[in-house]
């Protein structure tokens, strides 16, 4: 209050100052330095029982800090105000009446600032995790093919994208969000759903759209200060195949392929992973990430894990567990040559051993557990500015007998290649043509009666971002695929234009 009542008694002298015939301009002067000498002392006064008050307040719990343990470095922090910041400020001159605000109003406070050994105020909660995601609107227009046909016949189908069918037009192929944060010093949290899930037979054998269904549920606990080694426990993702880890959002082709992806659909399950990353790998993962690559995420350079091996949102079945890892080395190419400065290749490898039980078309699960084990190798030169991406897996898994008329455990094998070529800068913004050659023989496991798909596919394709938030993919693609139904035969073929829309936020 004193403080306030000095600055008015200030504020008033100065305006009323060139009225005062009596006194001189040496003795209003001096009566403005004693009034501000006032207050800043009085300043000066306040601000030390601020900073008491503040150091008092760090030595307690107060609620605001992690179950787990101390304060963490805060995220949201109001930029610490200094001296220098205001050092272009004006000073109070007396016939300059714009510098007379800023000498009556009191200094700023200090803002509380996190950090170890500051005592200061750890974050909340809401200043721990982060809110992102994405969306992505497709539609798919056949030009030519077998889009329909008679019962027993496969019609031009796919087991990634729904939206591909003789009425098809608008779908929503993703809309996600994701809820993650560092919860402590060696916590890391990671939740996402999806609401662009279908659910059949909601009337009739009609289905229903944009369902929201759990994809990740997952914590990291670091075992080390540099994070290096980490657990992760919860619905995750599987360590097997490069291009089943990388993110949808980061991917360049509209789906995965079957090859690889009839080994996890979904790509996640229940378990425990252990992963670990060598400094100098991360550090050529920071560098490419930097550089705007596509990445498949960091899994690891080292991934190992045990998972209930029904695959993405489904019971367990039996008491024994999917074991699953994988082995991925980025090598710098600068050692090479001029031409190869800047080129990264990374190879790698995964495996898994699983025991599985497919769903069967009379109801229910079948009651014996297939063998289910694959081993792939994968590798990728990043596009700087031509790329190549590769990987085949082999191995055997449930599949339907259609002389038998079971499921019988059965060899499959299958890929894919793709080339790219990456342009940073033009008119439209960046953007990236791929051509991608594929195909498959063998079961899709989740599908009722484990069906067969004989998939042979050509597709050709261009991303652009014209703004950052915004990806557009259009395609053309030649299919060749037998439908994932035990009941249809032969392969059906087509033509196809695809474009999709993704939003990031």
């Amino acid at each position: 209050m004193k403080q306030r009542l000095l600055a008015a008694a200030l504020g008033w002298s100065a305006v009323l100052m060139p009225c005062a015939q009596a006194q001189t301009v040496a003795e209003l002067q001096r009566q403005i330095d004693e009034l501000k000498a006032m207050i800043k002392a009085q300043a000066e006064s306040g601000r030390g029982t601020r900073a008491t008050a503040v150091r008092t307040a760090g030595r307690t719990d107060a609620g605001t800090r992690p179950a787990a343990g101390r304060p963490v470095t805060s995220a949201v922090g109001a930029p610490a105000v200094t001296r220098a910041a205001h050092a272009d400020r004006p000073a109070f001159v007396i016939d300059r009446p714009e510098t007379w605000i800023d000498a009556l109003l009191p200094p700023a406070p200090q803002p509380l600032v996190d950090g170890p050994g500051s005592g200061g105020r750890p974050k909340t909660w809401f200043e721990r995790l982060s809110l992102r995601g994405y969306t992505q609107m497709r539609v798919n227009e056949t030009f030519s093919g077998d889009t329909t046909a008679p019962a027993g016949r496969s019609r031009l189908r796919s087991v990634h994208d729904g939206g591909v069918t003789d009425r098809g037009n608008f779908t929503f192929r993703r809309v996600r969000l994701v809820l993650q944060g560092d919860i402590h010093d060696r916590v890391f949290i990671y939740l996402q759903p999806d609401f662009a899930v279908n659910v059949a037979n909601q009337a009739g054998t009609e289905g229903r759209g944009n369902f929201a269904q759990l994809r990740d549920a997952f914590a990291d606990v670091f075992l080390d200060d540099e994070r290096r080694t980490k657990l992760r426990f919860g619905q995750q993702k599987v360590p097997y195949g490069w291009e089943n880890l990388q993110s949808s959002q980061n991917r360049l082709t509209l789906d995965r392929s079957d090859a690889i992806n009839s080994a996890l659909p979904g790509e996640r399950d229940i378990g425990i992973t252990a992963y670990y990353t060598p400094w100098h790998v991360q550090g050529i993962w920071d560098r490419l990430a930097k550089d705007g690559q596509k990445l498949f995420g960091n899994y690891g350079a080292f991934g190992v894990g045990i998972y209930n091996g029904q695959t993405l949102n489904r019971a367990e079945r039996n008491d024994d567990l999917m074991v699953a890892g994988m082995v991925t080395w980025p090598f710098a190419l600068d050692g090479l040559g001029e031409v190869f400065k800047g080129q990264v290749l990374e190879v790698g490898a995964s495996a898994y051993r699983n025991r599985f039980q497919p769903e069967i078309r009379t109801g229910g699960v079948s009651p014996r557990a297939f063998d289910d084990s694959r081993v792939g190798l994968h590798a990728i030169l990043y596009p700087q500015p031509f790329g190549l991406q590769a990987e085949w897996n082999w191995g055997r898994g449930p599949e339907y007998d259609v002389v038998s008329r079971m499921i019988a455990e059965k060899p499959l094998s299958g890929g894919y290649v793709q080339a790219m070529f990456r342009v940073d800068h033009s008119v439209v913004g960046p953007f990236m043509p791929y051509a991608r050659w594929q195909t498959y023989d063998g079961g899709w496991k989740v599908a009722t009666n484990a069906p067969r798909l004989e998939t042979d596919e050509v597709e050709v394709g261009i991303e652009f971002q014209p703004i950052k938030p915004i990806e557009v993919t259009l395609a053309y693609a030649r299919m060749k695929r037998r439908e994932a139904d035990e009941r249809r035969f032969g392969q059906a073929e087509g033509h196809l234009f695809r474009g999709q829309l993704q939003v990031n936020y």
